[in-house]
């Protein structure tokens, strides 16, 4: 049975969906400013085989994934410039051609790792409607306040503020991720709605006077929209627990009197040398960069070596980039790659596989290798969706492959086809990583 480490409540669970058969997943998608890094590679390639296996196991998913192109501040919080608007003042261009340059960049990054398109991409500037609609439901509700044209959430209302992150109230100081204000009745109050300054470029007309939405309200709204007032699962990255997803669950939670997700999954970052890849400290490489050899690596990386290299690492463990592991990452692919290529290559020089039963049967021998290979592979991802230990058992099963190869024995076409056929389901199907085989 499937078991998942849930943020809430920091153990490993047994995953039971809402609805019998049908899985909901939100995951905080991009904020489109610039172009997408390995760091987001990390993100959105562990999303990705997650949502793979769960439809492998038979699920109906609905997949929803954000598109930021508003209201992410600079300091991530309730201060500073928005991220988007910056970007379009430094290119003197409007904000939409920023997030419209961008988006598509990163959708170009993600298909050239062979990520799955999300089933819904809304953006938070397509639902500001909806935003001030929940706002409203919050200030009626008692849970929120305005003043001088913003409105803030009231932390003090929600007796479970900090339930997610293990925070409680009296222990955040101020100042810490956490905008100083004057207007706020308690330093961890946060924006659901702010009032535009006359040289903000993105604004919108609200009951409040013009102003934009709070980042934190954008994925509630979008992912409540779709999903319904309770999530399955809702991912994102482990920097964002607090505050980013805190103030989700309290204001979801406040609007609806329901818990707001059932499961929460935090992927962890990549790191180089030790320290966070994150464009803030300039020690980010994009995936364009990578993939043409740009410096500071010089040599161009396949897209599905790096999403490899992702999937080496348990999706909640640190990845360190350098160019050596990427160097055995591209080893390890391709000798699974050169199997299933062999592999291939020998089932078009004999003739069909018959249909099974009689002579047609795979040999016994071939047979429970895919059987147990199939399951240990299962096993490894039934354990919170460990993809380091799915490719020790992928690995494990080449080197038996690449025996009977080797062996000379002649493979009739029912044995070649199921051994082929595991690669598909596994490698292709769940892990992503032999789309070019």
């Amino acid at each position: 049975m499937l078991q998942v480490f849930n943020s809430l409540g920091r153990t490993k669970q047994p995953f039971e969906p809402l609805r019998e058969g049908l899985v909901g997943i939100y995951v905080c998608g991009p904020t489109v400013y610039g172009d997408s890094h390995v760091g987001h590679a990390k993100s959105y390639v562990s999303f990705d085989v997650i949502v793979r296996y769960l439809r492998h196991a038979g699920y109906r998913v609905r997949y929803v994934q954000n598109i930021t192109d508003v209201g992410h501040l600079t300091d991530n919080a309730d201060a500073g410039e928005d991220k988007v608007g910056e970007k379009a003042r430094a290119l003197g261009i409007q904000p939409m051609e920023v997030a419209e340059r961008y988006t598509r960049s990163y959708f170009e990054d993600m298909d050239a790792l062979n990520v799955l398109r999300p089933d819904i991409s809304p953006r938070a500037s397509g639902h500001i409607p909806e935003q001030i609609e929940l706002v409203r439901t919050l200030l009626d509700k008692g849970h929120a306040y305005e003043v001088n044209g913003s409105v803030y959430f009231d932390v003090t209302s929600f007796p479970q503020y900090g339930k997610l992150s293990g925070r409680r109230l009296d222990e955040i100081v101020q100042g810490a991720r956490v905008e100083v204000s004057e207007d706020k009745r308690h330093p961890a109050d946060f924006a659901l709605w702010k009032r535009a300054e006359p040289g903000h470029i993105m604004r919108w007309n609200s009951p409040w006077g013009v102003g934009f939405p709070g980042w934190h309200l954008e994925c509630s709204v979008m992912s409540m929209k779709y999903l319904g007032e309770t999530l399955d699962i809702h991912g994102g990255g482990l920097e964002n627990i607090f505050p980013h997803h805190e103030d989700e669950v309290a204001q979801s939670e406040c609007a609806t009197g329901k818990p707001f997700v059932r499961y929460w999954l935090h992927n962890n970052m990549v790191t180089v040398g030790g320290q966070k890849m994150g464009k803030s400290l300039g020690n980010f490489i994009t995936l364009k960069d990578a993939f043409a050899g740009n410096p500071p690596l010089g040599v161009p990386v396949r897209p599905l070596v790096v999403r490899y290299f992702v999937l080496t690492s348990h999706y909640r463990s640190p990845l360190d980039f350098s160019p050596e592991a990427l160097e055995a990452a591209r080893k390890g692919l391709e000798r699974i790659e050169q199997a299933a290529s062999e592999l291939r290559r020998r089932l078009q020089l004999v003739p069909p596989a018959p249909p099974y039963g009689g002579q047609g049967a795979v040999p016994p021998q071939v047979a429970g290798l895919v059987e147990q290979a199939r399951k240990d592979f299962m096993a490894e991802m039934d354990d919170d969706f460990n993809t380091a230990g799915a490719l020790g058992q992928l690995g494990k099963f080449t080197r038996e492959v690449n025996r009977l190869l080797d062996s000379g024995e002649a493979l009739p076409a029912t044995a070649l086809a199921a051994l082929d056929g595991l690669y598909q389901e596994l490698g292709e199907g769940v892990l992503g990583i032999l789309r070019d085989v």
